[in-house]
C-alpha cells in the first residue's frame, strides 16, 4: 500500500476533516464565551431555585426542592403581580400592533418626505431604555413636566397633575412610554411584510369589484399574518420581562401599583437577598413567556408560507 493511500485511509478515520477542525478551533473562543456568560448562568439559576439561599443567613442554605415554586404559587402578592404584568402586556402589545400597522400603511404609500420620515421613525427605537425612561420621567413630572405644560396651555387641565402618583394611571403611563419606543420596530417589520404582498392580489381584488376596505380586510390583513406573528411574539416577550421603565419611573410605586413580575424578581433577589425565591420566580416568568410564544406561533403560524 502506497504512502498516499495510507494517509487517505487515516483521514477517513478522523471524525473531522482538516478544514472542519480548523473551523472548530476558530469557533472555540466564541463557544467558550457563550458557555461562560450565557449557558452557565441559566443552568446555575435553575440549580439555586431548588435551594433556600438568602444572604441574610449565608451559612444556612438547605435544599428545598420545589418548595420555592409552591410558595410563590400560593402567594396572593405573586398573583397580583401576574395580573399587573398581564394588564401592562395587553395594553402595550395591542397599542404597538395598532399604531405600528397604521404607521406601516402610511409609509407604504408614496408621498414627498417618505424617506425622511422612515429615517426619523428609527430615532425612538435607537434611544436606550434608560434614556427613554429619564425622558418620560421629565415629561410626566408634576412640577415642570412637558405633559402638564401642554395640557395646561390647551386648557385641558386647570392645575398641574401628579401623573405617576395616581395608581390608576401608572400602568397606562408606563405602557405609553414603552409603546413610544417599540412602535418603530413593529412598523418596520409590518412594512417589510407589506412590501412582500404581490400586486397581482390587489389587481385581482379590484377586478372582482372589491373596494379599499374589502381589499384591506381580505388581502392586506391575511398577508400580514407573518409580520404580526413576529411583532406579537417579540413585543409580548419584551413587555412581560420589562424592568427598566418600572425602575426609573416609579420604582414599583405608588404603593404596589406597578409591582409587576420583573419588579418583584428584582426586589426579592437584590433587596430581600433571597436568591432561591428570585430564581424560581424568574423561571416561572421564563416558562410563561415561552408558552405564550409557542401559543402565538401555533395560532398565527398556520398556513404561513
Amino acid at each position: 500500500m502506497t504512502q498516499a493511500a495510507v494517509l487517505a485511509r487515516r483521514r477517513e478515520r478522523l471524525p473531522f476533516s482538516h478544514d472542519e477542525r480548523r473551523a472548530w478551533l476558530f469557533l472555540a473562543p466564541v463557544a467558550t464565551t457563550l458557555l461562560v456568560v450565557a449557558v452557565f448562568p441559566i443552568v446555575y439559576s435553575l440549580y439555586i431555585s431548588f435551594w433556600s439561599i438568602k444572604l441574610t443567613r449565608p451559612h444556612r442554605q438547605p435544599f428545598v426542592g420545589l418548595d420555592n415554586y409552591a410558595q410563590l404559587l400560593a402567594d396572593p402578592e405573586f398573583w397580583h403581580a401576574v395580573g399587573r404584568t398581564t394588564s401592562f402586556t395587553v395594553m402595550a402589545v395591542t397599542a404597538i400592533c395598532v399604531i405600528g400597522l397604521a404607521v406601516a400603511l402610511l409609509l407604504n404609500e408614496t408621498f414627498p418626505g417618505r424617506k425622511a420620515l422612515q429615517a426619523l421613525l428609527l430615532v425612538p427605537w435607537a434611544i436606550p431604555y434608560v434614556a427613554n425612561g429619564l425622558m418620560w420621567k421629565w415629561i410626566y413630572d408634576s412640577s415642570y413636566g412637558a405633559l402638564n405644560g401642554l395640557l395646561f396651555q390647551l386648557d385641558f387641565i386647570d392645575k398641574y397633575m401628579v401623573w405617576l402618583g395616581d395608581a390608576n394611571k401608572t400602568l397606562p403611563l408606563i405602557a405609553n412610554a414603552f409603546v413610544w419606543k417599540e412602535v418603530p420596530l413593529a412598523a418596520l417589520l409590518l412594512l417589510v411584510t407589506l412590501k412582500s404582498i404581490p400586486a397581482d392580489l390587489y389587481a385581482a381584488a379590484r377586478v372582482d369589484g372589491a373596494g379599499a376596505l374589502q381589499r384591506f380586510l381580505h388581502v392586506t390583513l391575511p398577508a400580514l399574518r407573518p409580520g404580526f406573528m413576529l411583532v406579537i411574539i417579540y413585543e409580548t416577550m419584551t413587555a412581560i420581562r420589562h424592568f427598566d421603565l418600572f425602575f426609573i419611573l416609579t420604582e414599583g410605586g405608588p404603593g404596589d401599583a406597578s409591582h409587576v413580575l420583573s419588579w418583584r424578581i428584582y426586589v426579592e433577589t437584590f433587596r430581600n437577598l433571597s436568591f432561591g425565591t428570585g430564581a424560581a420566580m424568574s423561571y416561572i416568568l421564563a416558562i410563561v413567556t415561552f408558552a405564550l410564544a409557542y401559543g402565538v406561533i401555533r395560532a398565527l403560524g398556520r398556513n404561513v408560507r
